[in-house]
């Protein structure tokens, strides 16, 4: 009998394997210096949010003694530790690929990043009046005795430590400052005319922590500093909402966060790696951590900051990816006019349309849909679902604009969208003070849906028109994350997105649905359905394969059923950006199973699903991974595309995925990946998709 091991991976190893794999790709020699940069940023800001949630989340259950064991088998226990050893090995490597490599290919192009000791005199001056005039300022040193207790150190913020001596009584204090890096660049240019450098493609960068560093005497006149290091604390900043007793969801969410920013319990706590002992023990003693959750670093602390230098104006150090294209049916669309002969809701009556974003503009297609819809006389309502929307949101704009037009506007703004909370808030009170009726979903799940319903009045009756999408209507990351995008008037659709939003609303138990796939009352008992058709056809001798596009799969007893269909001889292909809980390619167990990763300059955020049916295919696009949360803890909404000609586009572009071999990491049967040798790469997933 095979153990829990040998069948489910685990949730949090795997995810720290996606992460390798982003680091890794920016290790790569074929990606340009600034595009590197941002990888080691992308891979230290995902890490920050593991160890808030993920980490913290462990921790808490060890604390409160829960022994529950995770899919495969381990004890909150053994996960940590176990996660522990795997950072450990990976924040290793990234330092080591940072200052052995990353720093000498910036500054062969120009980008230098100085250590103060190493500058001339001149620019040591220049640094030091920078100092004086712009961040000295700015710097409060909170002393540690008896009248003073050792001060609140804030989530993720990087801090000075310093044991100074005082002149008169000869005691030693320690002392405590906050970098204001929210405030000030972290790292911070010297003008050229100071080093003295005639191209100006060459830029001299000093980080703001060594200048401070370098005039911590300024700070203590009249004082010696012996020693001083660097710090930086990562807390427990999940958010513990109780919604059954909250009167007003809102407010229950102001005060979570008002909790979050004074934060939970410390669950990483990073040091230089030649902190001096005294600093560290004291550190370690105010902070009450254990030594496992202690991470030495080699090189700069907090190095999700390095996403700074991308702004770099240097346009050949950076891979310059494509603002999308207008869909071909929406080229000659106006996008100024309302006129009927060539407005969207026309092409829309005539044609469904599968956008893909970004290859397809965002712009002139899903903001043009809502843009139109709120200067048009004809419509009467809109209804939308808000999970992350950007802080300067065209969408949020046309909503008010069509609220101010005397349309009715229903908006669903989820105010628990992790780490978006705050905005949403925000953004939930000025659509309200605009006159939307905002509601803020159904107490216990999360609103994840992406969802958006136009009601027009055309010749004395309503016409229902509708985008179905598989990624945020969010106009900042559909520049850079791949998601589809349904746009359509099928009668059928819009009828259960009505039954949907009201729904959402609170006015409907509405559980049965004609086409759409709801979670959590529909959604999973399709999808068991259409696997096990899957299986009966390919015991019938008839044609049966699937394949899946998601950015997780963990769900057990869908990863159950995959085997059965794998041993039953259905095909199975599994692109998966994330964390993936399935073993591939393993004797009587996943054999038909493959599973690739694509890692690329665009996160792969489209969820697609494509089940074979004896070749009388069925498709679907929608917001929902196979994962235990999406299934049953979520709104979720998946659509089936039943329009031949965009069947056929998703089977094509499935298809681009499946032969990628230049993006594309493959996962071997004990949970590692590989990737293609790039030299002998053919085809280019997201490369290809901007050149069609």
């Amino acid at each position: 009998m095979k153990s829990k091991a040998d069948v489910f991976i685990n949730r949090e190893l795997s995810w720290i394997e996606f992460n390798k794999r982003v680091l890794l790709t920016g290790m790569e020699k074929e990606y340009k210096v600034l595009d590197k940069v941002k990888f080691c940023s992308i891979f230290s800001n995902n890490l920050d949010e593991f160890f808030m949630v993920r980490v913290a989340s462990l921790k808490a259950q060890v604390e409160a003694g829960i022994t529950k064991k995770s899919i495969d088998g381990l004890t909150p226990k053994e996960q940590l530790t176990k996660i522990n050893k795997e950072v450990k090995c990976l924040t290793n490597l990234q330092e080591n690929f940072i200052n052995n490599e990353l720093k000498d290919e910036l500054k062969k192009q120009g980008l230098i990043l100085n250590k103060y000791k190493d500058l001339s005199e001149n620019q040591k001056n220049w640094c030091n009046n920078f100092f004086t005039s712009s961040i000295f300022p700015l710097l409060t040193p909170l002393v540690v005795d008896p009248a003073h207790p050792f001060p609140f150190i804030s989530n993720l913020s990087l801090n000075l430590a310093a044991l100074i001596r005082d002149g008169e009584s000869s005691k030693n204090q320690f002392v405590r400052v906050k970098i204001p890096t929210k405030k000030i660049n972290r790292f911070i240019q010297i003008p050229n005319e100071i080093t003295q450098n005639s191209d100006e493609n060459s830029l001299f960068f000093i980080s703001v922590e060594d200048l401070i560093g370098n005039n911590i005497n300024t700070l203590f006149k009249g004082m010696e500093c012996i020693n001083y290091s660097f710090f930086r604390v990562t807390r427990d900043a999940d958010l513990e909402l109780k919604e059954l007793e909250a009167d007003d969801l809102l407010i229950a969410v102001e005060q979570s966060l008002q909790k979050r920013r004074l934060g939970g319990d410390v669950v990483r706590l990073e040091v230089e790696s030649e902190m001096p002992e005294n600093i560290l023990k004291l550190l370690i003693d105010s902070i009450s951590i254990q030594e496992e959750y202690i991470y030495f670093c080699k090189s700069l602390l907090g190095l999700d900051d390095l996403n700074q230098l991308t702004k770099i104006n240097r346009d050949d150090l950076k891979e310059n990816l494509l603002i999308g294209k207008t869909h071909p049916e929406l080229k000659n669309l106006d996008l100024h006019s309302n006129k009927s002969l060539n407005s969207i809701f026309k092409i829309l009556r005539k044609k469904n349309i599968l956008l893909h974003h970004p290859y397809d503009s965002f712009k002139s297609s899903v903001e043009e849909f809502i843009n139109r819809a709120a200067d048009d006389p004809l419509v009467m309502a809109i209804k939308i679902t808000l999970y992350r929307v950007s802080k300067d949101s065209p969408i949020i704009t046309a909503l008010i604009r069509a609220a101010e037009n005397g349309k009715e506007v229903m908006t669903l703004v989820e105010l628990k969208a992790r780490f978006d909370e705050d905005n949403n808030i925000q953004w939930a009170k000025q659509l309200e003070q605009a006159g939307i009726h905002v509601v803020y979903g159904i107490i216990g799940f999360k609103t994840h849906t992406k969802i958006a319903l136009i009601v027009r009045k055309e010749k004395g009756r309503l016409r229902n028109y509708f985008h179905i999408g598989t990624g945020n209507y969010n106009s900042n990351t559909s520049r850079f994350y791949t998601d589809l995008g349904f746009l359509s008037t099928d009668p059928d659709i819009a009828s259960d997105l009505l039954e949907l939003f009201n729904y959402l609303s609170g006015f409907s138990k509405q559980k049965n649905y004609q086409k759409l796939l709801v979670s959590p009352s529909s959604m999973r008992e399709k999808f068991i359905f259409l696997i096990k058709r899957e299986i009966k056809n390919a015991g019938e001798g008839k044609k049966a394969e699937i394949i899946a596009k998601m950015n997780s799969l963990v769900d057990p007893e869908i990863i159950n059923l995959l085997y059965l269909a794998s041993n039953s001889g259905v095909k199975i292909s599994l692109i998966i950006r994330g964390i993936c809980c399935l073993y591939p390619q393993r004797k009587n167990l996943s054999e038909n199973i493959k599973v690739k990763s694509i890692i690329g300059h665009f996160l792969e955020h489209s969820r697609i699903f494509w089940f074979c049916n004896n070749d009388d295919n069925e498709v679907f696009i929608g917001s929902a991974d196979w994962m235990k949360r999406n299934l049953d803890r979520r709104i979720e909404a998946v659509t089936p595309i039943e329009d031949f000609g965009l069947k056929s586009q998703i089977q094509a572009l499935l298809q681009i995925y499946i032969k990628d071999d230049y993006f594309s990491w493959i996962m071997k049967e004990d949970g590692s990946y590989e990737k293609y040798a790039l030299d002998s790469s053919e085809n280019r997933s997201q490369i290809d998709l901007i050149e069609k």
